[in-house]
């Protein structure tokens, strides 16, 4: 029984204060609830713009049957396998995307009534991120529907091979149990050094501090007695043909890596092999002109790097606690990571102990990618060519760096130039029968028999190519492009293709445009092809660009310009001298700065084959097949890179290009007045013009 004293019944409050309190009370929830939705509308809003931002999709204010649900995506930590449980509660759910490192997800429901329910359950709502135990709020937008292009399956880098299952499960526990990680000082004092991860060095210590191996201070003991039955299975199949003397043994926890790296050229040959063990990972491969490639590595199996994987792309593993894979192979297989935002989710990552290999290498490195060798790197800029600052010494870069090197390659250079370029193809016949057409620079001959009812004569300053030419029974002769002799106003039409980005001054390219003026009527035309800087224009890469992992015989003319990624001391030190110069007919102010004292290093860089340009002038690579066929021929070194014995059956020689910028060709044409432009367009990484002779 309840028993009320006088105190407590003169405390009761009357109806009138309670129902004050209550009013209150709601006021205040009241000021809550529109707070919170003032901040669920501003957060929507920022989610918006992000979204405007990366993906150029507009949110819409009416109810579709699409949605975007901000912090919802595999950058904010949400696997796809929650997020597809959460949004199924309110509907059929016709299609999921998730892109790759985003926070936001797409989903599209059966019907408008269905994303309906499901913007008014989400907006705003509080969820738990189960891998992470972090709370998130979701925000939700109405989208139109979302289309997303098909990704197209990715390959692995060239030469780079993942071999799985290498070792059993018994092999890989025996290996762990080897490696003592308690009480080494060695250890210990690595861990300073490196912060993100643990690593042991057997055979020789690796040295963080300038990248390379003490190769007269062996450690004792050599390589763990463990692993020389694994070697050896890996010679006797082929992996490796060499048996490695160096041993890294580093071990990761969830959420540490290793950055992006190439293993230092000088200090190890050519095969490196990695082995995972304890757990699969996802390491990123990354070719210089930005491509890159995300490469899952089972448990147990062997990485094995060799040719351009190893010594032109870098490879590392992104410090994450989750990797990005494929949703239909969760334990996937090897194999690249595909961008389908249809199929991708969230992998936690466990501890991931990898064993990799070397063999040190015992003499300096002479591969084939001089930009990114320690080796070559002194020796490269020592034979390098400044960029000319006169008439002499234009002339003098041209006879060695493009007359000479296309008499040394002529035959293998023209075994590479069999396909004539439709457009240029297109203009030869688009020509009246009988018309009288000077091919200035012609090479092997390949568009002088495109068109029988044509009279064509070609020219080249390579008696080699021109003999080439006779063999093919087309009528062609020596001479300089600056001056053929050819008489005036006695040509129907002309072509110069891929010829003029050959000539080292600005002036230099214009008198080559003025002497194919010179040779035609009144009336006649000219075709001209130059190498693009823009070797991605329209957000389409060149077919140059796309064919960069394709055959190694096709080498940079393809078609299309090549492109340098230069070391980093070159980037500013190299590219500003011959950027400057090439521009002056783009606009008459700069003329002074092209005349102006040159930079303390303006030696030309040399560039990698198949990526994007970042300089104007520089010296392209071109690797000889099967050596050097002109018996007695005597090679100039200057022209020669890397003229070490191991290369002597396959030397490089470097030519001269300047690439064209946008507009500059047009510029250059159009400062003369004898000629008017018909049309100007890009073709395959070319910038080409059609001009008319008034």
């Amino acid at each position: 029984m309840l028993h009320i004293t006088k105190e407590s019944e003169g405390s009761r409050l009357s109806p009138k204060a309670i129902t004050s309190m209550e009013t209150g009370k709601n006021t205040e929830d009241h000021l809550k609830a529109h707070k919170m939705k003032k901040k669920i509308l501003r957060k929507q809003v920022r989610a918006q713009h992000t979204l405007m931002r990366h993906e150029g999709i507009e949110c819409i204010s009416h109810a579709t049957q699409s949605l975007v649900i901000a912090n919802a995506g595999l950058g904010n930590g949400m696997s796809r396998h929650q997020l597809h449980r959460i949004v199924d509660n309110y509907g059929v759910v016709e299609t999921l995307l998730m892109p790759p490192n985003k926070p936001y997800s797409f989903v599209q429901y059966e019907s408008t009534e269905e994303a309906k329910k499901a913007f008014d359950a989400l907006n705003g709502k509080e969820v738990t991120l189960e891998d992470f135990d972090q709370n998130i709020v979701l925000y939700c937008n109405f989208v139109g529907k979302v289309f997303w292009k098909n990704s197209v399956p990715t390959s692995l880098p060239p030469d780079l091979k993942v071999i799985e299952d290498i070792i059993s499960p018994e092999e890989e526990r025996k290996m762990l149990e080897s490696i003592d990680w308690r009480g080494d000082e060695n250890t210990q004092t690595a861990q300073k050094t490196l912060k993100h991860r643990r690593v042991k060095h057997f055979g020789y210590e690796f040295r963080y501090d300038n990248n390379d191996v003490d190769k007269d201070n062996p450690l004792p003991g050599g390589l763990p007695e463990i692993c020389i039955p694994f070697l050896e299975k890996c010679l006797k199949q082929g992996y490796i043909k060499h048996k490695p003397d160096q041993l890294t043994v580093n071990q990761y926890e969830p959420g540490q890596g290793i950055p992006p790296h190439i293993d230092t050229h000088s200090a190890f040959e050519d095969e490196i092999i990695s082995l995972s063990l304890g757990s699969e990972i996802v390491m990123d491969f990354k070719h210089p002109d930005g491509h890159t490639v995300a490469v899952m590595l089972p448990r147990r199996s062997l990485l094995v790097m060799t040719g351009e994987s190893r010594y032109l792309w870098t490879h590392g593993i992104t410090p994450r606690k989750y990797d990005v894979i494929q949703a239909s192979e969760l334990g996937q297989k090897v194999g690249t990571i595909t961008a389908d935002v249809r199929d991708l989710t969230l992998k936690r990552r466990e501890t991931r102990t990898s064993f990799t290999f070397r063999k040190v290498r015992r003499s300096s490195c002479n591969c084939i990618y001089p930009s990114v060798c320690d080796s070559q790197k002194g020796q490269q800029r020592q034979a390098e060519p400044s960029f000319p600052h006169n008439e002499m010494e234009a002339s003098e870069l041209e006879q060695q760096y493009v007359h000479k090197v296309y008499e040394e390659i002529a035959t293998h250079f023209s075994s590479t130039r069999h396909s004539p370029w439709p457009r240029v193809v297109e203009f030869l016949r688009s020509l009246p029968e009988g018309s009288i057409v000077a091919d200035v620079g012609c090479g092997n001959g390949k568009y002088l028999g495109i068109n029988r009812d044509l009279y064509m004569v070609g020219c080249d300053r390579s008696k080699n190519l021109v003999d080439i030419c006779g063999e093919k029974d087309c009528q062609a002769f020596v001479c300089d492009a600056l001056s053929v002799p050819i008489r005036s106003g006695s040509c129907d039409a002309c072509i110069s293709i891929a010829v003029i980005h050959h000539f080292s001054t600005a002036e230099r390219r214009l008198a080559a445009i003025r002497e194919l003026a010179r040779l035609l009527k009144p009336g006649g035309t000219a075709l001209i092809y130059v190498w693009a800087m823009e070797q991605e224009y329209k957000n389409q890469k060149s077919k140059y660009l796309k064919e960069k992992h394709g055959s190694k015989d096709k080498e940079e003319e393809s078609s299309t310009g090549t492109s340098q990624r230069l070391l980093d001391d070159q980037k500013h030190d190299r590219s500003s001298q011959g950027s400057a110069c090439s521009d002056r007919l783009l606009d008459d102010s700069e003329d002074k700065g092209c005349a102006a004292k040159p930079v303390a290093d303006s030696r030309l860089p040399v560039h990698t084959n198949r990526t994007s340009f970042h300089s104007q002038d520089m010296l392209v690579p071109w690797h000889l097949k099967g050596g050097i066929k002109k018996k007695g021929a005597v090679v100039d070194e200057a022209s020669l890179a890397g003229c070490k014995e191991s290369q002597e059956l396959s030397p490089v020689f470097h030519r001269y290009y300047h690439v064209f910028r946008e507009g500059e060709l047009e510029a250059a044409c159009r400062s003369l007045d004898c000629v008017r432009i018909l049309k100007n367009y890009y073709d395959q990484g070319n910038w080409c013009v059609v001009l008319e002779k008034l």
